[in-house]
């Protein structure tokens, strides 16, 4: 069946790799089943929620290339909220509360001290209509409570296969604060039913708020999700990730030159069974996606790994895919010679600069590379000219292999690696390669 899914970031940072992965594996859900990726923006929280964070998730995802169908925030819903609040109360399933922060934390340390769990007592239930009229004579506003009916919740995920909770375990989740803002929870269901979600992929972390949320989804009335909660990201030693943490942000990896598909190709391999390989574009992911092959471990994000990774999508790459973001004079040729010895794109600037000089050349050796300049060929130069200029060399001075070819390519480019010499040695040019042999900067 095609699936409607979401990915719901909060506008108050940066994404970073861990809740992108979650975008990914929405995205490739959506797109492998011929369904629809929603973004929604859950911007309630209207002190953190900035507008230049929600642009900045915006273009982050379509950089990417994780395009979305469709999407809307949670701010532009307020009224749709508001009539599941009162229909939540119309129905008895939502409370008043009263009792202050410092007072739920009391309970809560009475019944750690009697090895009870911590769960909320319901003691609101029993106030009467005078007792809350009194409490609210003492300047007391409610926060509002979603009342659980204590069973046992179980679906068959995704990922993690049978789960099962006991809500009898959990306090009843609060839905709206004193101050009349809504916790995650409501405005989320209430999304999901308005908009179709048929599927959640989401972090384990949400596993015990999803049993929760089945109970809502069917107070309102609504169709219930199927869900796969996938294990988190750590980073490369075992620590927790955060959208403030910048150098995993999605913006600042592309600021250090990242390709965007190294990072889903990366990303939608952590943690399943499958191979990660230097895919060009989303296409063979979308058709490989096996939520099965993913494990219930959590997986490391190494940047190391980005790192090889990344130079192997380059070295892929064709001219097509990188023509619109390489200098002018970088042709389909050039990026050829250049393009198999980029760790990251920025990488050609190098690479030109030693093609036009100035080079500093290494010379351990001036007798032999004044040697060979007075073998160069003459005309014109093409890739067959240094086969022919070191086969004149070798035949004059008896020098073959590493002690042929080495001295002539640090003279010439200042390096011990790099680009096929046949290439390179046309775009050096006669000039500059005369002066680079004598040991000039050029």
């Amino acid at each position: 069946m095609s699936e409607r899914v979401r990915f719901a970031p909060s506008p108050t940072g940066y994404i970073h790799v861990g809740n992108t992965r979650t975008a990914l594996v929405n995205y490739l859900c959506a797109k492998q089943t011929g369904g629809s990726f929603i973004l929604r923006l859950d911007d309630t929280d209207s002190e953190r929620s900035t507008e230049a964070y929600a642009e900045a998730i915006r273009e982050d995802l379509t950089w990417l290339g994780l395009q979305w169908d469709e999407t809307f925030a949670q701010s532009e819903r307020m009224e749709n909220y508001a009539t599941a609040v009162d229909r939540l109360k119309a129905n008895g399933r939502l409370y008043a509360c009263y009792e202050t922060p410092e007072e739920l934390e009391l309970k809560r340390k009475v019944q750690l001290s009697r090895s009870l769990p911590p769960v909320y007592d319901r003691a609101a239930l029993e106030l009467s209509d005078a007792d809350k009229a009194a409490l609210e004579e003492e300047g007391r506003t409610p926060h509002w409570r979603f009342k659980l009916d204590h069973q046992t919740v179980q679906w068959e995920d995704g990922i993690r296969g049978t789960v099962e909770v006991d809500l009898a375990s959990l306090s009843d989740p609060v839905l709206v604060r004193a101050d009349g803002t809504l916790l995650y929870t409501l405005p989320s269901v209430v999304d999901d039913i308005d908009y179709g979600i048929t599927k959640v992929f989401r972090g384990e972390d949400h596993v015990t708020n999803t049993a929760a949320q089945i109970q809502v989804y069917e107070a309102l009335g609504g169709s219930v999700p199927s869900f796969s909660h996938h294990a988190l990201l750590t980073g490369a030693q075992g620590e927790g990730l955060s959208k403030r943490l910048g150098s995993l942000s999605i913006r600042d990896l592309r600021a250090q030159g990242f390709e965007a598909m190294a990072i889903n190709a990366l990303l939608a391999r952590l943690g399943t069974s499958d191979p990660v390989e230097p895919f060009t574009s989303l296409d063979p992911l979308v058709e490989s996606f096996d939520e099965s092959h993913m494990s219930r471990s959590s997986a490391r994000f190494d940047p190391a790994e980005l790192s090889a990774l990344n130079a192997k999508v380059l070295h892929h790459m064709s001219f097509d895919q990188v023509a619109d973001r390489v200098p002018a004079e970088v042709d389909e040729a050039l990026w050829q010679t250049l393009g198999p010895n980029l760790n990251r794109l920025g990488d050609l600037q190098d690479w030109l600069a030693i093609i036009h000089g100035p080079v500093t050349p290494v010379v351990d050796d001036a007798d032999f590379l004044s040697e060979a300049s007075g073998l160069l060929p003459e005309g014109d130069w093409d890739d067959d000219t240094w086969k022919a200029w070191t086969g004149a060399v070798r035949e004059q001075t008896g020098r073959k292999g590493k002690g042929l070819f080495m001295p002539l390519r640090q003279a010439l480019t200042g390096l011990d690696h790099g680009p096929e010499m046949k290439h390179m040695l046309p775009l050096i040019g006669p000039e500059r390669t005369k002066a680079r042999l004598r040991g000039e900067a050029a």
